[in-house]
């Protein structure tokens, strides 16, 4: 069981987590602290994660962009990779560590910014990716 509270099997291939950028993060808590009673975890300065009942997510200090990035959870990251691009997805951000876990960032083929996170430790052919 992770932090989030969610077992593993409960996640694959459902949208897992929302990352918000915001400018002002402070502002950013007291603002849906007040308004939906979310409370926060810190992550240093610059990242606050939530949890509204239902669903995890995040604000991060960052240019807000038209969207919200949407995180889903797939055991199998390195499978999960390759058929991103096998559908024609690209990648915007190759797979890295935070914690928690591993995660790769992309857009598809309509140019949506996605991610997708494990918890499981990234490996292909023995290696680390």
């Amino acid at each position: 069981m992770s932090y989030l509270g969610e077992m593993a099997d409960e996640r694959d291939d459902r949208i897992d987590y929302l990352e918000i950028k915001t400018r002002d993060l402070v502002a950013s808590k007291e603002f849906f602290g007040a308004l939906v009673g979310w409370a926060f975890t810190d992550f240093g300065d610059s990242y606050a994660a939530f949890n509204d009942g239902r669903l995890d997510g995040g604000f991060e200090v960052g240019e807000p962009g038209p969207g919200t990035l949407v995180v889903f959870y797939m055991d199998d990251l390195v499978a999960a990779k390759s058929r991103v691009l096998e559908l024609g997805g690209q990648l915007t951000r190759d797979t890295f560590s935070f914690p928690g876990g591993h995660r790769f960032e992309f857009t598809d083929p309509g140019g949506a910014h996605f991610a997708i996170w494990s918890e499981a430790e990234a490996t292909t052919g023995g290696e680390n990716v």
